[in-house]
């Protein structure tokens, strides 16, 4: 596997994703961002829970400790919450989150796993192209827009939506799913603050994945900051942390006409 990824803060912030790949792994966090007057019941940030995940992701990935994703992600979780130290209150239902997404090459299959809204995309050999997603946080009862309490009365419960939190039992609710290697040829891995570039900048993932091929993830992360300034999204933040994460398997190059950039000013 070769992996290429780039990250970036939103201007004027401290960048809450974060990106760690090895040789045949890799994992992308995005922070959820505390609601302003928010008490979290922790004395941590939301940038120190993912840096302290993506070091215990980091750890178990490198090492090979078997187990499925999941099993890696819930004992990760439980780490970082003994990494509290009993100084937090970790019941609070405001306690810092972040999305999971991890992918590794394990006994000839690509394997991935979700949690929460950033997503893997990943292009076969025959032009195929599957994305893993973990929408559920899209579809909470009674519909947009949500309101902070009900964001947290359905946060890691039955029927609502999950995130690496305070509950390891989030992992073993997680979307997998797993691909032989030898159908496997490209994977992208991104926060939300760059499947923007899909969401509202009329991007599709095929476009994505030529913009990722042509010119790498920090090309991409480009591609969203002047779409930003040239575009603002109505009703939302201006800019958002952006992560990509581009990986080709095997060693064989895609065919050129796999995939291009959108036909505007890129």
């Amino acid at each position: 596997m070769q992996i290429t990824y780039a990250t970036q803060a939103a201007p004027g912030g401290v960048n809450e994703d974060c990106v760690v790949a090895g040789p045949d792994w890799a994992i992308v966090l995005d922070g959820a961002t505390a609601p302003a007057g928010v008490d979290s019941g922790c004395v941590h940030d939301v940038a120190w829970l993912v840096r302290r995940l993506a070091a215990a992701l980091s750890a178990r990935l490198a090492d090979g400790s078997g187990g499925s994703l999941a099993d890696i992600v819930a004992e990760s979780i439980e780490q970082v919450c003994a990494s509290h130290g009993g100084t937090c209150d970790l019941s609070n239902p405001d306690s810092p989150s972040s999305t999971v997404a991890a992918m590794r090459r394990r006994n000839g299959m690509v394997e991935c796993l979700l949690l929460a809204d950033s997503p893997i995309a990943v292009r076969r050999r025959d032009g195929s192209l599957h994305v893993v997603e973990d929408d559920r946080v899209a579809h909470l009862p009674g519909g947009r827009p949500y309101t902070l309490e009900k964001v947290r009365t359905h946060r890691n419960r039955p029927g609502g939506f999950w995130v690496a939190s305070s509950v390891p039992e989030a992992a073993h609710q997680a979307v997998t799913a797993a691909f032989p290697e030898t159908e496997v040829e490209e994977i992208a891995m991104c926060t939300d603050g760059v499947t923007r570039l899909i969401d509202h900048y009329g991007y599709d993932w095929p476009g994505l994945f030529g913009s990722l091929r042509t010119g790498g993830p920090a090309h991409v992360i480009d591609l969203v900051r002047r779409a930003e300034r040239e575009q603002p999204i109505p009703g939302a933040k201006p800019h958002d942390d952006a992560t990509a994460l581009y990986a080709t398997c095997g060693g064989v190059g895609p065919s050129p006409e796999a995939g291009s950039t959108r036909p505007r000013n890129d």
